[in-house]
C-alpha cells in the first residue's frame, strides 16, 4: 500500500517538523509528501523540503480551504490521499497504515481519524476533541461528518468531484455529503490517532466557529441557529466542562478559558448563520452538544508511540 500526503501550511514552521518526523517513523514508508504553502514568510518550506517533501505554492489572496486542497491532491500521484493539517503529528508508527487499511473495502470513499490534544490544550478544545472523535471506530457512519486534519480519500472520486473552492470552511463535510449521496461509505479509524495543536485567542476561536456555520449554512440550507440555541448551548456546554474539569481536578486552571471559549464559540456559529431553518438531529448532535467521556485517557493500545526528539 502506498499514497500521497497533502499538507496545507502557513507560516508553520514551528510545528511541521514533528508532524514529517512521525509521517518518517510510520510502518508504511511509501509516501509521497506535497506540501500546499500559502505564501509562508518563515522557514516552514525549507523544513518541508529537508523532509523531501514537494512544494505546490498557492498565492495567499487566492486561498481558500477548499482550493489549497485542489492544489494538493491534483499534483498527488497515488489513489490514496492523506489530508493533513500542518499542526497534527501522530501518536503511533501505523497512524496511515490504519487511517487507510478501510479502503480495502471499495465502497469507502473517505476516511478520518481521531483527534486529542496537547497536554496544554484549552480544557474546552479537549472536550470537543472527546466529544467528535470516540475511542470506537464506526467502519460505516450514518453521517458526513468528518474532519481534513486527519482524513484520507480516494484520488479518483476526488476528480469527480473537486473540493467547494467558494466555502469559508467545511470543505471536508461538502465532500463527504457529496460522496453519500453517491452510495459510498465513510469511515471512522479510532486508532488512525493524532494529536491536533490548537492555540487560539478568543477572537480566533470566534472567526473558526463563525466561518464554519456560514459553510454549514451552505451545505445544509436548512440550518438554523438562534438566539435561544446561543443562550442554551453556551449554558450547557459551559455547565458541562465545569463539571468535567472539577472531577478531573482541574477546575481553578481551566475555569475563566471555558467561558470564554464556549462564548466565542456559540457566538460565532450564531453570528455564522444567515437564515432560521431546520438541521438534522444527527448533524446538530454532532457539532454542539456534550457528552459524557472517561476522566482519562481513552482506549489503550497494544503499539509503543512514537517518540519524538523534543519530549
Amino acid at each position: 500500500m502506498n499514497c500521497s500526503i497533502v499538507i496545507r501550511a502557513y507560516n508553520e514552521e514551528k510545528h511541521i517538523g514533528r508532524l514529517l518526523e512521525g509521517i518518517r517513523q510510520q510502518t508504511l514508508t511509501d509516501v509521497e509528501i506535497i506540501l500546499v504553502d500559502s505564501g509562508s514568510s518563515d522557514g516552514t518550506v525549507s523544513v518541508a523540503e529537508s523532509f523531501g517533501a514537494h512544494i505546490v505554492r498557492i498565492p495567499s489572496a487566492e486561498f481558500t480551504f477548499g482550493r489549497s486542497l485542489n492544489f494538493g491532491v491534483r499534483a498527488a500521484t497515488r489513489e490514496l490521499v492523506v489530508i493533513a493539517s500542518a499542526h497534527v503529528y501522530p501518536v503511533y508508527p501505523d497512524w496511515l497504515e490504519t487511517l487507510l487499511r478501510p479502503f480495502e473495502n471499495e465502497q469507502v470513499a473517505l476516511t478520518y481519524g481521531k483527534q486529542r490534544g496537547p497536554e496544554f490544550a484549552r480544557f474546552s478544545e479537549q472536550q470537543i476533541f472527546h466529544q467528535w472523535y470516540p475511542d470506537v471506530s464506526k467502519p460505516q457512519q450514518e453521517t458526513a461528518f468528518c474532519n481534513n486534519a486527519n482524513a484520507a480519500i480516494r484520488r479518483s472520486l476526488w476528480e469527480k468531484n473537486p473540493y467547494d473552492e467558494t466555502l469559508t470552511g467545511l470543505e471536508d463535510l461538502a465532500w463527504a455529503k457529496w460522496a453519500k449521496d453517491q452510495g459510498y461509505a465513510i469511515s471512522y479509524v479510532a486508532e488512525a490517532e493524532i494529536i491536533h495543536v490548537h492555540d487560539e485567542t478568543p477572537r480566533g476561536v470566534y472567526n473558526r466557529y463563525r466561518r464554519e456555520a456560514m459553510a454549514l449554512r451552505r451545505i445544509y440550507p436548512e440550518a438554523h441557529f438562534n438566539f435561544y440555541d446561543f443562550l442554551r448551548l453556551t449554558a450547557t456546554n459551559i455547565f458541562s466542562d465545569l463539571w468535567h474539569a472539577a472531577r478531573e481536578r482541574a477546575l481553578w486552571k481551566n475555569i475563566v478559558s471555558i467561558f470564554w471559549f464556549r462564548f466565542m464559540q456559540f457566538h460565532g456559529t450564531r453570528m455564522g448563520h444567515r437564515e432560521t431553518s431546520l438541521i438534522t438531529p444527527q448533524l446538530r448532535e454532532t457539532f454542539y452538544y456534550a457528552r459524557e467521556r472517561k476522566k482519562k485517557g481513552g482506549k489503550k493500545r497494544d503499539i509503543q508511540p512514537i517518540q519524538y526528539n523534543d519530549e
